[in-house]
């Protein structure tokens, strides 16, 4: 893994910081610093994954025969962060992140030529069915049937925690389609179209008054066969291939580093306890640079994550240990932000952090948006399955135990 930064690493720095400038419009900026937690402005979302995609940069992480850019562990760093810097809107993951990587593993080329340009270009907006009322970080418990009829599969039942299905018109599932087995050996991957008769979708609201996400109701739906990724009943595997991605395959330590300089910024201009600016507080500043050293450790066992992606490898264990990692430093670095901005941070605005609304608010203009995201980290260590979840990981795969 080689990430010396030579004279072509800077030239590409200059060609991306040039590319940004000239593409995000002050719309899109104001829609990625307000952004709060993965959930993002739709609209402007997918109005910069177009620009990106036309471009040739939607994918950075995919292999460039599917639509990737080619470029290597150094590049994508760059590119990741560039577009922080410069608040440009996150791609929505589901489908760039999530299927599709899955779909470049485990399906058909058939399945490939169809649903991978869409993802590109964003004409599908994908959601994921995984977790249920019954059937959260215990995943295999999930009891949401599909009975095979011919070439369909006749789906029933709920899924839970949606997010974007209020949006999307695509949803990827895990369903059960056999019961007299072992939880795991039972569960098929299906792909699914959101407007197919039987499908409901109803919200949930969380604590920062936002919807995220939904309950998605299957009363009835028909499925064909040919949506199937993987083998019937062997979805487990298809599952667990995806969930590597959810997990490990996105980079934490960029988004990290800003967000802690962000709170450095704060620090700076803010007073301390006991006078002075926070930035003077040694009690404040030696936490700060304890985060700060547990991300650049996360940054490098990224670095290695994305090095075994370069070559082919599977992230494995290493997948729950970023995700471990990256969900708990974030929880950090908003807990020091909501000190850092003091009294400016009890103000809930929930109107004014919407893209466009153009409204008083109350604070300084960083102080807007920390609550909303130390609100939204909270979930972070259980979604995605839950860290607990993922210490087992590590202590099943690499300990032994």
């Amino acid at each position: 893994m080689d990430l010396t930064i030579k004279p072509e690493y800077r030239q590409f720095r200059e060609e991306v910081r040039t590319f940004l400038q000239e593409n995000l419009t002050d719309d899109l900026r104001e829609a990625g610093r307000l952004a709060t937690s993965v959930f993002h402005d739709v609209e402007r979302s997918m109005a910069w994954q177009k620009i990106l995609h036309k471009k040739g940069w939607a994918a950075p992480h995919w292999p460039k025969k599917f639509g990737g850019t080619g470029w290597d562990v150094v590049q994508r760093a760059i590119f990741a962060e560039e577009c922080l810097v410069a608040n440009a809107p996150v791609g929505i993951p589901m489908g760039l992140h999530m299927c599709g990587p899955c779909i470049i593993g485990c399906g058909t080329q058939e399945q490939k030529d169809y649903y991978l340009p869409r993802i590109l270009s964003g004409e599908d907006l994908w959601c994921q069915g995984y977790s249920e009322p019954g059937a959260g970080s215990d995943l295999a418990s999930l009891q949401t049937s599909a009975e095979s009829d011919g070439d369909d599969y006749i789906v029933n039942g709920t899924k839970i925690w949606t997010t974007y299905a209020h949006y999307a018109n695509k949803i990827f599932c895990l369903v059960r389609t056999r019961k007299d087995c072992k939880p795991q050996e039972g569960i098929t991957f299906l792909l699914m179209d959101m407007n197919t008769p039987g499908i409901t979708v109803e919200p949930i609201i969380g604590l920062d008054m936002v919807r995220e996400q939904n309950t998605v109701f299957f009363d009835n739906v028909r499925v064909p066969k040919a949506n199937r990724i993987g083998a019937e009943n062997d979805g487990w595997t298809v599952a667990k291939y995806l969930l590597m991605f959810e997990r490990g395959g996105q980079e934490y330590a960029p988004a990290l580093h800003h967000g802690l300089n962000k709170v450095k910024e704060m620090a700076a201009v803010e007073a301390g306890s006991f006078g002075g600016r926070l930035a003077d507080d040694a009690a404040f500043m030696r936490r700060v640079n304890e985060v700060e050293i547990e991300i650049t450790a996360l940054e490098f066992t990224e670095n290695r994550i994305k090095a075994a992606l370069g070559s082919g490898q599977s992230p494995g264990a290493l997948a729950s240990m970023t995700k471990i990692l990256g969900t708990e430093i974030s929880q950090k670095v908003t807990e020091l932000a909501i000190e850092a901005v003091g009294v400016y941070g009890l103000p809930l605005q929930v109107e004014a952090i919407q893209p466009g609304a153009n409204l008083p608010f109350v604070g300084p203009d960083y102080a807007l948006t920390a609550m909303p995201r130390y609100l939204n980290t909270r979930a972070t260590t259980i979604y995605g399955g839950s860290n607990e979840v993922q210490r087992g990981i590590i202590a099943k795969m690499v300990l032994g135990l």
